[in-house]
Parts: C-alpha cells; sequence; structure tokens
C-alpha cells in the first residue's frame, strides 16, 4: 500500500513535491498507506525527449545514476537518496524509487570502471537489448561483469535506505529474466529487505512461476488509466488499460497471489492526476465515482498492490473516503484466500457481472470472515439475486453487512443487489 508519483507528474517531480505528497500520506499511515515512490525521471537534469543527451543523465564516476539536484538539492556533495530517504523514514514511511533496466548508453560509450571490479561498462552492456521504448540504456549481459554492475548499484541504493525498487522494461517488451534474476541477487547481497516490482505488463502467464521466484510484485496489464475501456491503436498493443478488462486479467492470475508475490494491476488513477500526468493531460480521474469505488473494490478484494496515483495534495473528499475505508482495507490486507465465483450459472443477470470472495482464516484475534464483491460491467443498472449457497456458502441463513454503506443483508438464505452501471458491493457475512 503506497503512492507513486507517476500519474500526477510523470517524469517532472522534485523533491518539494513529494516531500508535499509525503507528508499527506503519513496522515494516512494509520490505514495502512506506507510506501512512497518516486517513478521514472528523478535522474533527469532537463527531463525532455528520448535520448540520454536530451534528458541529461546524472550519474557517478561509476556509472550510477544519481538524483539531478536542480530537482533534488539535498542529493548534492554525493548524498544521493539517503537524506530524502531518511526524511522519509522519519515520517514512518518507506521509500521507493524507479529505475529502467540497464545501464546507460553513455556510460557505457565512456566506458566507466564498475565499483570494487576490474571490469568497465563496455564489459556489463549488452547492447543487443536496449529498451525498445526508451532509448536511454542498453541491456546488462548475463555475465560476471553485468552482477557486477548489478551489485554496485544495489548496493548504492540500499546505503540509500530505498525499500521499493520499480524496475522497467523487464518483465514485458521484452522479458528479461536474466537481468531480474540478476537485480533479484544484489538486492539479496545487501542484506536489505527491498520490494522487486517489476514492470511493465503484461506479463506472461507462461512466466509466472519464474517472476514469482525473484519478485514481490509484477505487472499484469500495461498501464491501466482512468477509463472503463479504451480504443487501443495501431502498434500499441492493449496500452492503455481500462477498468473493465482487469476483471478477466486478474481472475487469470488469481491462482498465483500469495504471501511475498502479488500479481500487480497497476496503479489507481484516482483524485487529481495532474500537474504533470504520465499521460495526457493534467485532469481530474475521469473514472466516475461509481467506477472508482468498483475499481478499489475489485483491487481490494483480487490482492492487488494497492498503489495511489493522485496528486496527494488535492486529495478530494471522495478519494479520501475510499482511501480510509476500513472493511475494504481490512479485508485486502488479511484475506488469506480469494478467488473469483463462477457465475456462468446463475442466469442471464450475471452474464456482465462478476462475483469475488474472499476469505480470512487466520488464528487469534482476525479469526475467520468471509467477504463477497458484486460487480456490474453493463451499462445499465442490474440487480442480481443468487443463494448464498449457490456462491460458495453453506445452506444455513447469513447475514450481512455493507462495506460501502447501504443496507445490511438480514439473516437470509439469498441475497439481493442491485447495481448501477459500473458499479459493486462488498459485503461482509456473517
Amino acid at each position: 500500500m503506497g503512492w507513486n508519483s507517476w500519474d500526477a507528474y510523470g517524469l517532472t517531480i522534485d523533491e518539494g513535491q513529494f516531500k508535499a505528497n509525503a507528508t499527506v500520506l503519513a496522515q494516512l499511515l494509520q490505514y495502512g498507506w506506507r510506501y512512497a515512490v518516486i517513478d521514472e525521471g528523478w535522474y533527469m537534469a532537463a527531463p525532455s525527449g528520448n535520448t540520454v543527451e536530451d534528458r541529461h543523465y546524472t550519474w557517478n564516476s561509476n556509472g550510477l545514476l544519481l538524483p539531478a539536484t536542480d530537482r533534488f538539492p539535498s542529493a548534492a556533495n554525493g548524498a544521493g537518496f539517503k537524506p530524502l530517504a531518511d526524511w522519509t523514514h522519519a515520517h514512518g514511511l518507506r521509500f521507493g524509487i524507479h529505475i529502467l533496466r540497464g545501464i546507460p548508453r553513455q556510460v557505457v560509450a565512456a566506458n566507466l570502471p564498475i565499483a570494487g571490479t576490474s571490469f568497465t561498462a563496455s564489459d556489463a552492456a549488452d547492447t543487443t537489448s536496449p529498451c525498445p521504448w526508451d532509448q536511454g540504456n542498453w541491456g546488462v549481459k548475463d555475465n560476471a561483469a553485468g552482477q557486477a554492475y548489478y551489485d554496485s548499484m544495489m548496493k548504492l541504493y540500499a546505503s540509500w535506505g530505498v525499500d521499493f525498487l520499480k524496475v522497467d522494461c523487464i518483465s514485458d517488451r521484452p522479458y528479461r529474466p536474466t537481468e531480474i534474476r540478476q537485480i533479484a541477487a544484489a538486492i539479496r547481497k545487501t542484506g536489505r529487505p527491498i520490494v522487486l516490482s517489476l514492470s511493465p505488463g503484461p506479463t506472461a502467464l507462461a512466466h509466472a512461476a519464474e517472476v514469482a521466484q525473484y519478485a514481490q510484485m509484477w505487472r499484469i496489464a500495461d498501464d491501466h488509466w482512468d477509463g472503463w475501456t479504451f480504443q487501443h491503436q495501431p502498434n500499441q498493443g492493449e496500452f492503455p488499460f481500462g477498468l473493465r478488462d482487469e476483471f478477466d486479467r486478474l481472475a487469470a492470475w488469481n491462482v498465483y497471489a500469495g504471501p511475498g508475490n502479488w500479481p500487480d494491476a497497476d496503479m489507481l488513477p484516482f483524485g487529481y492526476l495532474g500537474p504533470n500526468p504520465g499521460w495526457g493531460q493534467p485532469r481530474q480521474s475521469r473514472e466516475t465515482q461509481e467506477e472508482q469505488r468498483t475499481e478499489f473494490t475489485l483491487w481490494a478484494i483480487a490482492r492487488s498492490p494497492l498503489i495511489l496515483g493522485a496528486n496527494l495534495t488535492r486529495l478530494d473528499d471522495f478519494t479520501r473516503s475510499l482511501l480510509t475505508n476500513q472493511t475494504v482495507l481490512f479485508m485486502s490486507q488479511n484475506a488469506t484466500y480469494s478467488h473469483p465465483v463462477d457465475v456462468s450459472v446463475l442466469g442471464p443477470p450475471f452474464q456482465n457481472a462478476r462475483v469475488w470472495r474472499a476469505t480470512i482464516n487466520q488464528p487469534g484475534e482476525r479469526g475467520y470472515a468471509e467477504y463477497f464483491a458484486f460487480f456490474n460491467l453493463d451499462d445499465q443498472p442490474v440487480t442480481l439475486r443468487a443463494t448464498w449457497k449457490q456462491l460458495g456458502l453453506d445452506g444455513a441463513k447469513h447475514s450481512a453487512e455493507s462495506a460501502w454503506g447501504g443496507s445490511a443483508i438480514k439473516d437470509a438464505r439469498d441475497v439481493s443487489v442491485t447495481l448501477p452501471a459500473h458499479g459493486s458491493a462488498l459485503y461482509h457475512v456473517r
């Protein structure tokens, strides 16, 4: 659970903006929101264009990226992100950054030495594997020099106090299992528990076991933005990925979700997306309130990581009501198992509907609990009716409390819920 700068700031976030958002995030600590992540571009003095020259990368004598000090002044004099990470930790938060896998092309051209070794950048660079959509870096070879480069990188990040590392252009377009293994090994060598997040999607289901071995979360879709559905342009694949398509994608990945391994449906594009969003013009989220509630419920019950995209300094009351719903968050963070319910036998009203079930089955105070979420994927309102037995419970009567307000269900053997277009309901069933 946390916040990432991309949806609101794109490549442009600076230290003041980060601190302003993290200060609001710290006010949400009691609800579990903890990770504050700076996305792509923190090493760019002038983030424009698509090459190292245009973006004015900043690196040290060993070819390791450093924060651009015109945007992150506390990084001056070689301090890197340690002062900002210390500030973040002092507020009770955890600190994260984004990188693009590989080694900067100009570092390779200069053939800089790799820290603590006799290798140089040209020994590590795989010039056959650049990132197709970002020309800043070459890939890294699967050899001793490549491992040494990643080892030196992770050692530096650990010394700064990094807790979360999002690595891009590695889980798809192209899939780079060698670099995933190298980065995971380098993190282990630091002795610091750093969450490894792989991007972009869609990670192939065929790679599920491998990514789960090395990473804690990985993207299962292309960049998700604020819309129910999108018309995709030629040669853009599934970008941008709409909310409607996340239901089946999360269902397909459900069996791979568990402690330490979380299929990632991407950030939550709620609230105000600006002043420089990673895609499109500055705007209030184009999702309706019903769609935002549906999205938050789906991410929570499917146990996707909950990473906020909103500009938290302009957090509106409705978005805050989502982020502070303790019933939804308790379910998300404590469910021991969740899965989509097969509704194919429940009749025509369920044709454009989905149902998910989450179970908490733990010793102690948390004990046992059941939750059911109902989703209307249709553009028209719908009333869904089913017995609890059809949904997987026993044939006894059950009561249910709504997590989003509305009337409770008294002791009954069935449930009836009316949902608006793209709407949802979540019940704690007893």
